[in-house]
């Protein structure tokens, strides 16, 4: 397997919580969250729930210290679009119901379930960090940093993902995954822009299995 479709499935995972490549061993239990714990992630929730697009930059790094990059763009609730820049082959789309991990050289196409996914969350209507679903484990507030470790409730073995914010402005700026061998995947945003306009067709994707030709949609307007 190429460098390229080695670190497209990660990206996948810390983006959506993808079960493949997460950790299996499921964290000790949290202590409650403190009064000014449940602040800081009610703040976070509150940023996530006030996005409806978004388009960023994207930079990953896996632990051996090979790197990617592309762009990605959000239309909540449901949907996200992830372009790696050439020579990458690589594409995922999340269309509100599944992400779909793409291989264009080899016209290779997964599905997995958004439901199934632990940070799906994040394209959830209404994003609720710490609730019925997901539980918040670790909150950390450097100088300028606020960091909040997230797992499913339901099933603590598909990953744990942290989700790092700054505070001026405020914005999501950072994700780490970890994989079955305990290695950090680190995806970070730059180039931020919210409130965009994008077309709907890039959230579009027909299997080529079926159609011969893929539904890839178009960039942004």
């Amino acid at each position: 397997m190429s460098s390229f479709r080695r670190l497209a499935r990660p990206v996948a995972a810390a983006l959506l919580g993808l079960c493949v490549g997460l950790a299996v061993i499921a964290p000790a239990a949290a202590a409650p969250l403190s009064p000014g714990e449940k602040a800081e992630v009610s703040k976070a929730e509150q940023y996530l729930n006030d996005v409806t697009t978004l388009r960023a930059r994207f930079l990953q790094a896996s632990a051996s210290g090979a790197t990617a990059e592309g762009t990605m763009f959000l239309s909540r609730p449901g949907r996200m679009r992830l372009e790696y820049d050439p020579p990458s082959p690589i594409l995922v789309i999340a269309d509100g119901s599944y992400l779909i991990y793409y291989d264009k050289d080899l016209q290779q196409v997964s599905y997995v379930d958004l439901d199934s996914t632990p940070a799906g969350v994040l394209v959830q209507p209404q994003v609720k960090l710490d609730g019925d679903d997901q539980q918040v484990t670790k909150v950390v507030h450097q100088t300028g940093i606020l960091q909040l470790t997230v797992i499913k409730r339901s099933d603590p073995s598909q990953g744990q993902i942290t989700l790092v914010f700054t505070d001026a402005p405020f914005q999501l700026k950072q994700w780490r995954v970890i994989d079955q061998q305990g290695q950090a995947t680190t995806v970070s945003l730059f180039d931020t822009q919210t409130g965009v306009s994008l077309d709907k067709q890039m959230f579009r994707f027909k299997d080529p299995k079926f159609t011969g030709k893929p539904e890839l949609g178009t960039q942004g307007k």
